[in-house]
């Protein structure tokens, strides 16, 4: 008698019609990523589409209930005694909270971009100095050699250029002096939305100042005096001015980043100044005036030309100072 092997099949329908026959298609061992994935693989959502025509299966004596797609709420529940505060409404400000501290004050310690530019004009200047060296070495051997005088010009369309580009870092580095000074003595508030402007009016007027130095210096030279001798002052003049780098900027460095005292670096200041004025000074009588029998010629052609204009660049600096402080 033959006994045959029963055989449990179970039914399935061709298409599952609840997520749970289809976790049934799955192994027991099914992750729940895999559960996941087979049900979102066999039902797919679909739009969801309302009806336009009106409802009439409400109660008798009820009125017709309102559309589900309203979402008007009444007046009383828009607008109640909170509804203009900001924490109901997050698309506003509604400011921080607690007590506002005192800001930071600013200061050049804290710039990056300051201490940038800083940096950039070191290394370039670093750089600029070893490319010209052999004309730096020349131009202070014979800055005291009355005999090599007429060979104190500057040589090369590189070198002149070098030499203007100094001249820019100088009267960058005197705006912020000037700006050390004025936030110190004279204001440390203004209308201006940012200290960069500030220093960048301060920068404008000490390049206006030596520019219109040397052509004072041009105008009047080429006049009285051949315009060999004129050339040679300008490019003396132009070398005192590059390097004045070396003086101003390790003031620059001591007032920004280690507190130098304000009235120190004002004495310093003074006397590199009169260290500077004192080589211009002596250029211009050993070029134009050694010949002359009158020395008062001298003084009242550099008090004309190289302290007017100074006068000028201070007053300049002060009024803008003025004009650009808030008063209280």
């Amino acid at each position: 008698m033959l006994q045959e092997d029963s055989i449990i099949v179970k039914t399935i329908p061709a298409r599952p019609q609840t997520p749970y026959q289809v976790l049934r298609l799955l192994p027991k061992d099914a992750t729940p990523a895999q559960q996941d994935s087979a049900i979102q693989a066999w039902f797919k959502p679909g739009d969801i589409h309302y009806s336009n025509q009106p409802d009439t299966l409400h109660l008798p004596g009820e009125s017709i209930p309102r559309d589900l797609k309203e979402v008007n709420l009444p007046q009383y529940y828009r607008e109640n005694y909170f509804s203009k505060d900001s924490l109901y409404h997050p698309e506003l400000e509604g400011g921080r909270p607690g007590i506002a501290g005192d800001p930071i004050p600013y200061t050049i310690q804290n710039d990056h971009f300051v201490t940038s530019i800083l940096l950039l004009c070191f290394l370039v200047f670093t750089y600029a100095s070893a490319k010209i060296l052999p004309f730096i070495t020349k131009q202070v051997k014979g800055f005291f050699n009355p005999l090599k005088a007429e060979e104190l010009t500057v040589e090369t369309g590189a070198e002149l250029r070098i030499q203007l580009f100094f001249v820019f870092i100088v009267s960058l580095l005197y705006a912020i002096l000037f700006y050390f000074y004025a936030t110190h003595y004279i204001a440390n508030t203004f209308i201006l939305e940012s200290n960069y402007a500030l220093m960048a009016f301060y920068w404008g007027a000490c390049i206006c100042y030596f520019s219109i130095r040397a052509a004072l210096y041009s105008l009047v030279n080429n006049v009285f005096f051949t315009n060999k001798k004129n050339l040679q002052f300008l490019g003396n003049l132009l070398f005192i001015t590059a390097f004045e780098i070396v003086l101003i900027f390790p003031l620059v460095l001591l007032l920004a980043y280690f507190h130098f005292s304000i009235e120190n670096a004002i004495v310093y200041t003074a006397l590199a100044l009169i260290f500077v004025k004192s080589l211009t000074f002596y250029k211009a009588y050993t070029i134009f005036f050694k010949q002359k029998e009158f020395f008062l010629q001298i003084i009242l052609y550099f008090c004309a030309l190289e302290m007017t204009p100074l006068g000028l660049l201070w007053s300049s600096l002060v009024a803008i100072t003025n004009i650009l402080k808030i008063n209280f």
